[in-house]
């Protein structure tokens, strides 16, 4: 039972799901070219707390190929795949900053949907996962950023509301995309459409 258990679950990626992991990776590049304004505007307006409620869009891209692909190292692969690509593209806070951040959601969403073996993508584990990517980079973030100089309760108040962002802007917004897409049924050909390993 558990060996058959691990053949289904462990599975080799198809050429079509890398070409799909890789689109989003690239996409989320063009996406984070476009929001970095969109960043600086809220800064000016609202400082560290104001930039933290679109946290969840830049973490939305590896959730997402792991809520259609349903194989465990789909965020290995498009995290990874991410960075690279935002290194190419040149970001505003750095290099190091992509491969540190991208490290941070590949450890947490592996291990989010390893917990529930597999089989469970539905809105609450999905928002768990979004939620949970979160503090890991904070940690990170705010000694690469020096966002210890803001004080405690600001950077308390920062945190709670990128988690909030990434449940709402990375976990919701993930089941919504995945389920147009699905709908739309130009995703046929992946776990999604076929429900495998799927606990509704």
């Amino acid at each position: 039972m558990s060996q058959s258990l691990n053949r289904g679950v462990f599975k080799a990626f198809t050429t079509i799901e890398i070409v799909l992991m890789a689109m989003l990776a690239a996409a989320n590049g063009v996406m984070t070219t476009f929001i970095s304004p969109l960043n600086q505007a809220l800064n000016g307006l609202g400082g560290p707390i104001a930039t933290s409620t679109i946290t969840g869009l830049y973490m939305v891209y590896g959730l997402l190929a792991y809520y259609i692909i349903r194989k465990p190292g789909t965020a290995v692969i498009t995290y990874g795949i991410g960075a690279v690509v935002q290194s190419f593209m040149g970001s505003a806070y750095g290099i190091a900053s992509c491969f540190v951040a991208a490290a941070c959601y590949i450890v947490i969403a592996e291990l989010v949907f390893a917990a529930f073996r597999y089989k469970k993508w539905n809105l609450p584990v999905l928002m768990l996962a979004g939620g949970a990517m979160v503090p890991i980079w904070f940690f990170f973030a705010s000694r690469m950023f020096g966002y210890t100089a803001w004080g405690t309760n600001v950077l308390l108040i920062a945190l709670g509301v990128r988690i909030l962002s990434g449940i709402v802007m990375c976990g919701m917004l993930t089941k919504l995309l995945g389920d147009v897409l699905s709908r739309s049924g130009l995703l046929r050909r992946f776990a999604v459409s076929s429900g495998r390993r799927v606990n509704q």
